[in-house]
């Protein structure tokens, strides 16, 4: 008789109603009629093991469950329809898979090895993005795709895609002239582009309850500082770091403004990460500590950021969240134990210090990848997305209350 694993993903069990951060579990099956004169000692204990572990995981996450609880009440509640994501590799699915001129791809192994079926689509990470896990907690779908995948279909319209480039930011400068990537303009003109889509689908006036109702999010900022102001003259010589800051924020300004103006009623911003900490610029440093200048900047940014976002809900009228990673990644990497990780200076792949993009093409994993931080020099695991999407949940929950 052959026996076969099955994966179950606990937050996909029971209706999907588990939180956000659940692990997953391996329970060992017979692929056949199960008979216990065929079952092994060893294989009992094992099950019983998972059994005991599957329902100890439930006792400790009935916080969370509470917030998917609350999250789907309020979804109801106030007709949240979809997700809509604008943004940078944080939040990219794959449109960047059939650009031309970028190196800025994820659409190769190891990107995606534990995606299903090990499946490369283009998410700079082992797995599911924040965005997919946010969406599964809304109980829409297991994830959000790009809208310029190929193979989108009608009813994935429906329940939100992204329109996120890898390598993007608040600064079109950032996209046209330094990633070649989509700018934050571009990502809007898809929009605009998935509107009308949206009416020939289900009628204008659907369509425009759903653009409405739907939960917009927004994420970017990082490559506007490691790809463009530190490492590219142009913007550095037109403004000091500050004015720089300023400079963006009156970009984000613009362009939410344009987002109200085409409909978007709710946005979720995601504030920007510590990025002196990432393997890359620790490498680039030649220092095993974090770039607290670097850190500095994002941290000044996100209270720029949250200050601006506040202002707009007021005086546009619109329903916001501001997610800040900031306080929750720094925890993180200093105290990884706490939350299971142990390797925070190094991606899992290749040397884990410089390769990302099209760089990681082809090289080899860590064994374990559940103990790192980053997947590569650059972006985080999906473990570490499980975690920031919790935190994402909570503030798009209370937003909505």
């Amino acid at each position: 008789m052959s026996i076969k694993a099955i994966e179950i993903s606990l937050h996909e069990h029971i209706g999907q109603s588990l939180p956000l951060y659940t692990t997953k579990t391996i329970l060992t099956f017979s692929s056949h009629k199960l008979k216990m004169k065929h079952i092994t000692w060893v294989t009992l204990i094992n099950l019983l093991i998972h059994m005991f572990l599957f329902q100890a995981v439930i006792k400790c996450d009935a916080r969370g469950m509470e917030y998917i609880q609350r999250l789907r009440v309020l979804a109801a509640k106030y007709n949240v329809t979809s997700i809509l994501v604008f943004g940078d590799s944080s939040v990219d699915p794959g449109n960047n898979n059939n650009l031309p001129d970028t190196w800025h791809k994820g659409n190769f192994l190891p990107y995606g090895n534990d995606f299903a079926r090990s499946t490369p689509t283009g998410r700079f990470t082992n797995g599911r993005l924040v965005t997919d896990f946010i969406a599964a907690a809304l109980g829409y779908s297991k994830e959000i795709k790009a809208y310029l995948d190929p193979h989108l279909k009608d009813e994935d319209l429906l329940h939100g895609v992204s329109f996120a480039s890898g390598g993007s930011g608040y600064d079109d400068f950032t996209a046209n002239n330094i990633t070649n990537v989509i700018s934050l303009n571009k990502q809007l003109e898809y929009f605009k582009e998935y509107k009308i889509r949206m009416e020939r689908l289900v009628g204008k006036q659907d369509a425009h309850k759903i653009v409405s109702n739907a939960v917009f999010i927004l994420s970017m900022g990082t490559n506007d500082f490691l790809q463009n102001y530190y490492f590219d003259p142009t913007r550095s010589r037109m403004f000091t770091i500050t004015q720089y800051q300023r400079y963006l924020i009156s970009c984000m300004e613009s362009y939410v403004k344009k987002m109200h103006s085409l409909g978007v009623r709710r946005l979720a911003v995601v504030g920007m990460e510590p990025f002196g900490c990432m393997p890359l610029i620790r490498t680039l440093k030649d220092s095993v500590k974090c770039d607290e200048e670097m850190n500095q900047v994002a941290l000044s940014f996100n209270l720029l950021l949250k200050a601006k976002v506040s202002e707009l809900e007021t005086t546009l009228g619109m329903r916001t969240a501001f997610t800040d990673i900031y306080g929750l990644i720094q925890n993180i990497l200093r105290s990884p134990s706490r939350y299971g990780f142990t390797e925070t200076k190094k991606g899992c792949c290749g040397s884990g210090l410089t390769e990302f993009g099209t760089s990681l093409k082809g090289l080899s994993m860590c064994a374990d990848h559940s103990k790192y931080v980053y997947w590569d020099a650059v972006h985080f695991t999906e473990r570490m997305y499980v975690i920031i999407a919790d935190k994402a949940v909570k503030s798009i929950t209370t937003s909505l209350n």
